[in-house]
């Protein structure tokens, strides 16, 4: 498979930034339900869209590295097509469209030294800030099967299950995945004080994850999060830092509840956000993939593909 060629590869991955947040606050969008799936509706939403992910694409091409390229699917599992107001059918529709378009870009800009990794961008079933419950991974299982399975039958290399809150319903993703055989990783979303929005820890997170699963997902990461908000838990932790295979922080030191309520952008320092993220990768000895989340575009990817590319050797 493509992902065990590439990801298994001596060579590091980065990935896009805040998609969402510079749709909204750098594009002037009003994404329903932060969906920014509905860009493939129009001409000038896809046109926004191959202008974002091209920038780093050019970013990963200069810097020698791999690129994971997401389908913007994020906010486009079976349980948003009721706020999107669209049928079950048709959000499983917009997935195989999403990944069709992203496969397009891929094929016009990959070469034996870009390698580009497909990515479905999975997400929760609820708010990704402040969940209203947490589900058994019996019903993540039968809220995320049907996403996942239409992400495979597209054709994605792997899947990413984005800012997720709690352990069971990360195991259902895996699950599901598991079902059609593509591999997926597991993103977890921390609070200031370091810990899951579900007061768990992540050490015990990942534990129980790979518990339930076999050790089902390919990778962890965290997203969604400042690296000050995070960096003692890595600093402190065990083994289980090993099973970290991936970063992609937040621009703005805010909490969630703040950032929630924000009118405005947080861009935070770039040049700053890149430092601070390659420092990470002193605690983690099997990162490979690095890049952004809110707040943060090719700016800040483009720090820290700098930054990385000028860390001592191992």
């Amino acid at each position: 498979m493509r992902f065990h060629d590439l990801i298994h590869a001596e060579r590091f991955f980065l990935s896009d930034g805040g998609l969402e947040t510079h749709l909204i606050f750098d594009k002037g969008y009003d994404l329903p339900c932060f969906s920014a799936a509905v860009l493939l509706d129009s001409e000038q939403g896809r046109r926004d869209l191959v202008a974002y992910y091209e920038r780093f694409l050019e970013i990963a091409r200069q810097s020698g590295r791999g690129f994971v390229l997401d389908a913007p699917t994020w906010r486009a599992g079976v349980a948003w097509a009721g706020p999107l107001g669209l049928s079950v059918a048709k959000v499983l529709q917009t997935n195989e469209r999403a990944v069709r378009f992203v496969s397009g870009i891929r094929e016009r800009h990959e070469t034996e030294a870009l390698p580009i990794l497909v990515n479905g961008l999975v997400g929760p079933s609820g708010d990704a800030y402040a969940p209203e419950e947490t589900l058994s991974y019996q019903d993540a299982l039968l809220i995320h099967a049907p996403q996942i399975h239409a992400l495979g039958r597209a054709g994605v290399d792997m899947i990413s299950a984005m800012t997720l809150t709690h352990a069971g319903e990360a195991v259902g993703m895996v699950r599901a995945a598991a079902e059609v055989d593509i591999p997926i990783a597991i993103a977890f979303t921390l609070e200031t004080d370091g810990r899951l929005p579900s007061g768990q820890s992540l050490a015990d997170a990942i534990g129980e994850v790979d518990e339930a699963t076999s050790s089902g997902p390919a990778y962890y990461m965290i997203n969604c999060a400042h690296p000050d908000h995070f960096r003692d838990v890595l600093e402190s932790g065990g083994s289980w830092t090993s099973r970290i295979g991936g970063i992609r922080s937040n621009a703005s030191r805010m909490s969630h509840a703040e950032l929630d309520e924000a009118e405005t952008l947080d861009d935070g320092d770039p040049g700053e956000l890149g430092g601070l993220s390659v420092e990470l990768l002193r605690f983690l000895p099997k990162i490979q993939v690095v890049g952004g989340c809110c707040g943060t575009d090719h700016r800040h990817v483009g720090c820290i593909a700098i930054h990385e590319q000028s860390r001592p050797a191992a």
